[in-house]
């Protein structure tokens, strides 16, 4: 056979439309890199705070084996710092990968973080499935070519190929990022051009100085200053100076620097408050709450379906650690559920003691507590 029939692959490139466009345009800038991004310090306190926030929620499965998987998946990191790097890297990429080193046997024995440089994704020429080169920084281990998808976690938020592989949200802030560039721009432009100059020297009758020197008495007034140690600058009646200020319109533009993280916290589907931003300021503190759970929720989803695919052991990711992590707020509505007559007195000891909020042992009482009816007193004042 001829060599330049030989196949090198056995799966079709997941290229996105995206690399078409830069291949034909190679001046578009519209890719925004992560490392870029998290210069940004708006982007980087929203992956931060919803990575950490993910990353504090606790992973159950039904199998023994899958939870003992999940809550030491690595060997090299702590299981909160590698869960927070899976799901930062997944806010960033819109995908994050973990390689499953499995013994002989199918079981895992622990797992790899992949960088997405690392992995390089293909669709079966059958399409039957995926495929991953993945090139391991390990020297003994090098590139491993045709991984199956099911050596491979590949965690992915929205998708336009059917869900193969996922799309960076930062993808929708490139204009936002370019606009905040160049302001940045613009501002250390002005402030350089309106605080550099201290004053303005006025030489009276001076037309016919050149421009060599009207320099040369620049300097020569500027040794003076500094000759005076702070002191008051003697001046002739030929010559007038008047320091600058600072004008309103460059305090304006210094305002304008401070770029609102409205746009970014949009991307991500949560408020602005949570960036430090103003947010809804008539919004309560249990309304943020809820919408900010339901943002985790949304990317809890991408996660549990991608680990219940692989693991196959009804994989939850349970938030209330990271929204409620004192536990008041849970015990409030259990004591409201056993006010209201939902709930007896050892449901909801037993519910609490589940979410740990009460100790195991905690000793049982020694008289016996009534509950509180709501109403009881106001209706005995009134009559």
């Amino acid at each position: 056979m001829p060599l330049f029939n030989q196949k090198t692959t056995t799966g079709m490139a997941l290229s996105d439309d995206n690399d078409i466009l830069h291949f034909l345009n190679p001046d578009d800038t519209h890719y925004v890199d992560a490392r870029t991004a998290l210069k940004n310090s708006d982007i980087y306190s929203i992956v931060y705070q919803l990575s950490a926030d993910l990353a504090d929620g606790e992973l159950k499965a039904t199998a023994p084996r899958a939870q003992g998987i999940l809550n030491n998946p690595t060997k090299t990191s702590n299981a909160h710092a590698f869960w927070q790097s899976m799901y930062a890297q997944l806010l960033l990429g819109g995908e994050c990968f973990a390689y499953r080193w499995r013994n002989d046997n199918g079981l895992d024995l622990y797992w790899e973080y992949l960088r997405p440089s690392q992995v390089q994704p293909f669709l079966l020429e059958d399409g039957s499935g995926l495929i991953y080169n993945v090139d391991f920084d390990e020297p003994g281990i090098g590139p491993m070519q045709a991984v199956p998808q099911g050596n491979m976690i590949h965690i992915r938020l929205m998708s336009r190929n059917g869900g193969k592989t996922g799309i960076s949200p930062l993808s929708a802030l490139s204009d936002e990022l370019q606009i905040k560039d160049q302001s940045n721009k613009l501002t250390l432009s002005a402030l350089a051009r309106s605080i550099m100059a201290p004053g303005v020297l006025k030489i009276q009758h001076g037309g016919l100085l050149d421009e060599k020197q009207k320099a040369a008495r620049s300097r020569s007034f500027m040794r003076q200053t500094a000759s005076s140690k702070n002191g008051p600058i003697v001046l002739d009646d030929l010559e007038d100076y008047t320091p600058l200020e600072v004008q309103n319109n460059v305090a304006q533009l210094l305002n304008q620097a401070n770029w609102t993280g409205a746009q970014i916290a949009k991307v991500y589907g949560v408020s602005d408050s949570i960036i430090n931003g103003t947010g809804d300021q008539q919004s309560s503190v249990q309304m943020m709450n809820s919408d900010y759970t339901k943002s985790l929720s949304r990317f809890a989803k991408s996660i549990t379906g991608e680990l219940n695919n692989k693991l196959n052991a009804g994989v939850e990711l349970d938030l209330r650690p990271s929204v409620d992590p004192l536990g008041d707020d849970y015990a409030d509505k259990i004591a409201s559920l056993r006010k209201n007559g939902v709930l007896g007195a050892n449901q909801a000891s037993w519910s609490l003691k589940q979410a740990g909020y009460l100790p195991e042992n905690l000793p049982k009482p020694t008289e016996p507590v009534e509950p509180t009816r709501g109403g009881d007193k106001d209706d005995e004042d009134q009559g």
